[in-house]
């Protein structure tokens, strides 16, 4: 049985080993480091994580507005979500600025190809020309594929 003094509420609303736990437990979660839950910052990994019925910490006004306001500024993500957001996004960036990339080169592509062929149709015709006048077009350079 536990004695008058050990149930004196402090000014959290729970005794003060109940405080103690729930304090102790906030900072585990907001750490990263849970020792009995899988690290979400939610309310039932609170009361989980100090060992604590629900119904003890909804007495714990004190520390339900300290850890509402904690969640509030930022955000519910474990400090490995976060991270693992933050990586995330990085790698978007990183692909977006790629695509641009591709995309440009792309462009760059089909105009010398546009350049390629508009310059293969000009030489075709140059030599129908030259051979419909008499003239032989002697190449600088053999075709590929003739020995």
């Amino acid at each position: 049985m536990t004695s008058p003094a050990e149930r004196t509420l402090t000014d959290d609303g729970v005794t003060a080993q109940t405080a103690q736990a729930l304090r102790a437990a906030m900072q585990r979660l907001f750490a990263g480091k849970p020792q009995r839950t899988d690290g979400r910052l939610t309310k039932q990994n609170l009361w989980q994580e100090a060992g604590v019925s629900r119904a003890t910490m909804n007495r714990a006004h004190t520390i339900l507005e300290e850890w509402d306001l904690h969640v509030a500024e930022h955000g519910s993500a474990t400090p490995g979500e976060a991270r693992r957001d933050e990586e995330i996004a990085e790698l978007k960036r990183k692909l977006a600025e790629k695509t641009r990339e591709c995309t440009t080169l792309q462009r760059r592509l089909d105009a010398a190809a546009t350049a390629i062929a508009a310059l293969h149709h000009d030489n075709t015709l140059l030599r129908e020309e030259l051979a419909a006048h008499g003239a032989t077009v002697i190449p600088l350079h053999r075709p590929r594929g003739h020995a």
